[in-house]
């Protein structure tokens, strides 16, 4: 008789996680349908600019979950032979694709918008579009809640991301029933319309800060300064360090990436050598647990003179005098 598979506790850990984390994204994609059903039927019926935004954003909410989802899904996929470094950058890939449609949906809400104030459109049955934005305060304030606790147990940065994008729905909701109050009630002509290039606006700023961040993640752009000096100061910790340069970093999803040359004494063995490299790694792995770190060894005294990008001694001015 086979003895029962044993799993241990981290793998039952990450399962764990990765199923609460799943969760908490069928949610979000349920929630953004439900939504998106209700706004279409209420747009439909009040010819309401500012709802018709509202009704884009629900369906990219949509989209943006089941693209986002499959990303991360993807980019979760560990590194194969013909992808050395892993499939990290799908997710933003994931969220160029998410940015084409945010600004195409931003351009259509506008270019309608425009044309209603030409045209002088009346708002019809207002009390439907303000009910069905109610309607979706209530539900995004419980999803957000529910995210939040996710978020607390997991970390997970897809799901903080997307919270954060459910929390600016609730100001575009309450714009809608705002926009909706002054056309109809107020007698204030052109605010529904005034209200849905608002919302273009608001859309297209954001489809330019998400574009800005993938394109920063597929360009490899530098870690922070202050993220950096900190990896430095991790790595300079071990007392047979004598210095560092050409240290480069980059990210490809929720992992990073950093390379450097350390310079170790002249007349340290090979053996030796290798066992501060291990040490550094350990001490970096465990401030930085989901960074792969790459460390090219030079004997003091070496000076690098093939690459013009290759950086100075990038320890702190302190560092020579400890």
């Amino acid at each position: 008789m086979n003895a029962p598979v044993q799993i241990n506790a981290p793998t039952r850990k990450r399962s764990l996680l990765s199923e609460t984390t799943a969760r908490a994204a069928i949610a979000s994609a349920t929630t953004a349908i439900l939504l998106l059903i209700m706004k279409a039927i209420a747009a439909w019926q009040t010819s309401s600019v500012a709802l018709l935004g509202s009704l884009a954003d629900s369906s990219l909410d949509v989209l943006a979950s089941l693209v986002t989802l499959y990303g991360v899904r993807l980019a979760a996929t560990p590194a194969d032979h013909d992808h050395r470094f892993g499939h990290g950058k799908a997710e933003a890939l994931a969220a160029l694709f998410q940015v084409a449609l945010i600004t195409a949906s931003a351009l259509a809400i506008a270019w309608r918008a425009v044309q209603s104030l030409e045209r002088d459109t009346p708002v019809s049955d207002p009390g439907l579009g303000i009910a069905v934005s109610v309607v979706a305060i209530v539900a995004t304030l419980i999803l957000v809640s529910y995210q939040k606790r996710i978020i607390a147990e997991t970390g997970s940065v897809a799901i903080q991301a997307d919270s954060l994008h459910y929390q600016g729905d609730i100001l575009l909701n309450l714009s809608v029933i705002l926009a909706l109050v002054l056309e109809r009630y107020l007698a204030l002509a052109g605010a529904d319309a005034v209200f849905g290039i608002v919302i273009a606006l608001w859309l297209g700023w954001g489809a330019f800060k998400a574009s800005a961040e993938a394109i920063d993640q597929l360009m490899d752009k530098e870690w922070p300064e202050a993220e950096r000096s900190r990896f430095i100061e991790v790595a300079i910790g071990n007392p047979d360090v004598r210095g560092i340069h050409d240290f480069r970093t980059r990210r490809s999803g929720d992992h990073a990436f950093a390379q450097f040359h350390m310079v170790v004494a002249r007349d340290m063995s090979v053996a030796e050598a290798h066992d501060v490299v291990e040490e550094v790694e350990d001490a970096l792995h465990a401030a930085f647990p989901r960074t792969e770190v790459l460390i090219h060894l030079d004997p003091e005294g070496h000076v690098d003179t093939d690459n013009p990008l290759v950086e100075q001694d990038v320890t702190p001015h302190w560092f020579r005098k400890r």
